[in-house]
């Protein structure tokens, strides 16, 4: 009979350990597909990482190739500010040579009259002076042929 009763003891142990056992079983069951679904998920993750690396690294390098160009621009606008300048200055000097020489060229046409006055006043002169001397040679021989 104590027999039995052990026995029926250790079955009943036996059965709640196997109870005990089946729900732990269920239980890392559980837990496994649970951490399989986090490594699932952590492996997303990386690769969204990896793909957000990457699209950063490309982003990265255009920014650079943008600064770039943009410092090449910057260059070259302060190259073509400095022509710029130049170009004024010689522009100026130039503006200013031409004045001197209008002003010249002014004073060149103003002898130019001048010149061409006394030019036609002499001119006059010699035609009075021809006139007279031409009146001259005529009352000369008038008196010339009454004197005769």
């Amino acid at each position: 009979d104590d027999l039995y009763k052990k026995i029926s003891e250790y079955e009943e142990a036996t059965k709640e350990s196997n109870g005990v056992s089946d729900k732990l079983d269920c239980d890392i069951r559980d837990v496994t597909k649970k951490v399989q679904k986090f490594d699932t998920r952590m492996e997303e993750t990386m690769e969204q990482l990896q793909q957000s690396s990457s699209k950063m690294e490309e982003a990265e390098k255009d920014f650079k190739d943008k600064e770039d160009d943009v410092n090449a621009q910057n260059r070259r606008v302060l190259l073509l500010e400095e022509e710029s300048r130049i170009s004024v200055e010689k522009l100026a000097t130039i503006v200013l040579k031409l004045a001197v020489m209008s002003k010249d060229a002014d004073n060149i046409v103003k002898g130019c009259r001048h010149w061409e006055s006394k030019t036609m006043n002499n001119e006059v002169e010699i035609e009075e002076l021809d006139k007279n001397t031409r009146e001259a040679r005529r009352i000369g021989s008038d008196n010339e042929m009454k004197y005769d």
